[in-house]
């Protein structure tokens, strides 16, 4: 389990002001000493994470962040981090000091988290050092679940992660493919080896997908781009799905039969991690760019640049070259989602396999607010190459809004 990528993970955020012992909790609760402790205020600057097994609920990621309340200019870039983290969460965990009244602050941070629809908890923390009654009534006034915790004594440290497991949400994420075969069924997944493919290894998708189809007792054939032709004419009967890297989605598209169900590998994270329908509403703005549009393409993690980067050089290439027109492009990667959305007419992004789906979700909410269209590296480039809505046919509820785009 310990090697359950961050992204598949729950993300649990311990948030609060300066010195409540935000750092102290997270060392107690993973019963090591990951966060530097101080009674400096702001010792916590960028968030710290740390994956844990949170049994019996399973793997989860621990995410220490910098005071809500931390001041001058440096200290509201520690606070915006914070609050993205926070956005972020699957679960927050509010600690505040027992010896205090709620401040303003951490009323506008439980204001935030009920906006958001975060799951949350109130953990007293310093109980040692004595319980403000006032506060634990104002809680239960709000009728917040709360438990008082002392990191120096030890104590409500287990009652506290037995309460997390009973509210953190248990819903799992839409799955990639087991939906879409069968136990027996031949599955197909075509991965070219380029300059952008790690050495020695897959990307995470697809292994993902490899593994989820064995899950379902299907048979796995894995093959070059270049050796499809010659795979599928070794078959006795036709594979059940094929899934290809998206670039090389026209070459595959045109070996395979039309019968046979087809799609890529980003389209299925568009719907694992994202709204797939939503991506597929974002082809109509393509035809709406003109010379000169702002365009961004985001990223959910950083990576060297390389000769032929997807989204540096080919996608900008494939689309000004369908367009026939010249557009402005920023590249915005890891957890730098700019706040300035409205600036742009169109977002491209990545298929998220290194956010989880929470993250995923946050920024299509900002982007919907923004009444900016994103549309997914996948589905964009299944369009820019003719291979929609032919990609899409697996899905019915994105064929559905395909046809509502091009009525």
């Amino acid at each position: 389990m310990n090697n359950i990528p961050q992204s598949e993970r729950k993300h649990i955020v311990f948030a609060g002001m300066r010195n409540a012992g935000k750092s102290s909790l997270v060392n107690a609760f993973i019963g090591q000493d990951l966060c530097i402790v101080s009674d400096i205020p702001g010792t916590t600057t960028d968030p710290v994470k740390k994956a844990m097994e949170l049994l019996p609920f399973g793997p989860v990621v621990l995410v220490d962040t910098a005071g809500i309340d931390d001041t001058g200019e440096l200290g509201q870039k520690r606070i915006s981090k914070s609050l993205k983290a926070i956005s972020s969460a699957d679960f927050a965990i509010v600690v505040l000091d027992a010896s205090k009244n709620l401040s303003g602050d951490e009323k506008l941070l439980i204001s935030r988290l009920h906006k958001l629809n975060i799951p949350w908890l109130a953990a007293v923390n310093k109980a040692d050092m004595g319980l403000n009654k006032s506060l634990i009534q104002e809680l239960k006034e709000m009728n917040v679940s709360t438990i008082v915790v002392s990191c120096r004594d030890n104590k409500g440290i287990t009652e506290l992660k037995e309460k997390v497991m009973s509210l953190i949400p248990h819903e799992s994420e839409p799955p990639l493919i087991k939906d879409l075969v069968r136990p027996g069924d031949v599955v197909v997944l075509v991965v070219p080896i380029d300059l952008g493919a790690p050495k020695g290894r897959l990307i995470l998708p697809q292994v993902q997908t490899i593994r989820e189809a064995l899950d379902e007792d299907c048979i796995v054939l894995t093959v070059k781009d270049s050796e499809l032709s010659k795979a599928l004419s070794l078959l006795k009967e036709q594979p059940r799905l094929v899934v290809t890297d998206s670039q090389a989605i026209m070459n595959v598209a045109a070996l395979v039969p039309e019968e046979v169900r087809l799609t890529t590998f980003s389209i299925l994270m568009a719907r694992h991690k994202g709204d797939l329908p939503v991506f597929v509403g974002g082809i109509r703005r393509v035809e709406e760019l003109k010379d000169g549009d702002r365009i961004l393409i985001a990223e959910a993690c950083s990576h060297h640049v390389q000769d032929g980067d997807i989204g540096r050089i080919k996608i900008p290439r494939w689309l000004e070259h369908y367009t026939k027109k010249k557009f402005q492009f920023d590249v915005k990667n890891g957890a730098d989602f700019p706040e300035n959305l409205s600036d742009y007419r169109l977002i491209i992004h990545c298929g998220g396999c290194m956010m989880t789906r929470r993250q995923m979700q946050v920024r299509l909410n900002e982007a919907r607010l923004m009444e900016v269209p994103i549309v997914n590296y996948g589905v964009l480039i299944s369009y820019l190459h003719g291979a929609v809505p032919r990609a899409l046919e697996p899905f019915p509820e994105a064929v559905e809004r395909w046809s509502d785009v091009q009525a």
